[in-house]
């Protein structure tokens, strides 16, 4: 090969490779993040959240297809400041932490939708996986990140809320999932 025609290819290769470079990893701070979830319970809102969970984030707004969110959540770690409802959770007829101590959410790929940008992913939770859809807000800040996501699951596609709370008039179908993640660069 020519001299000549090296020194054009090289710049060429150089900037294929950083197209097809990952996204950014950054470290989740605990201490400052939250994941959080949400639902409704004899006509009543409750909050509630999990106290002990990791993330993996891979994630460069403008490198989506390389962009990853790999999410394990510990289900006996739920509450929701009511006694009985965060003693029924692990229970068999809600999260069942027996028999599934984990849930668990890997995302399958990213997409535009207008100005929102949507995580699509698999949720496994209580030995079930479905696909779910999550809207997610990356703010970058100085070195880091926020990351905040907002998303709905439909509790009985997994058997959460067995027996007499399969009742959707008692508890709601839809659970909302929200998160907010403060990012360091790792």
């Amino acid at each position: 090969m020519k001299l000549q025609t090296m020194k054009y290819l090289l710049p060429l290769a150089l900037a294929l490779g950083a197209s097809l470079a990952s996204a950014a990893d950054y470290t989740v701070q605990a201490t400052s993040s939250k994941l959080g979830f949400g639902g409704n319970f004899q006509g009543t809102a409750f909050d509630g959240s999990f106290e002990k969970w990791t993330a993996a984030i891979s994630y460069d707004a403008a490198k989506l297809t390389t962009s990853k969110f790999d999410v394990e959540v510990d289900l006996a770690s739920a509450k929701t400041g009511d006694h009985d409802r965060d003693n029924a959770l692990p229970g068999s007829d809600f999260f069942n932490v027996a028999k599934f101590p984990k849930a668990h959410f890997v995302t399958t790929g990213f997409r535009q939708n207008g100005a929102q940008v949507v995580a699509d992913g698999n949720l496994t939770l209580r030995g079930v996986t479905k696909p779910v859809s999550i809207n997610v807000t990356f703010k970058p800040q100085g070195t880091g990140a926020t990351l905040d996501v907002t998303g709905t699951v439909k509790r009985l596609d997994f058997g959460v809320g067995g027996g007499d709370y399969a009742d959707t008039s008692v508890i709601g179908a839809d659970i909302k999932v929200t998160a907010h993640l403060v990012l360091s660069p790792k």
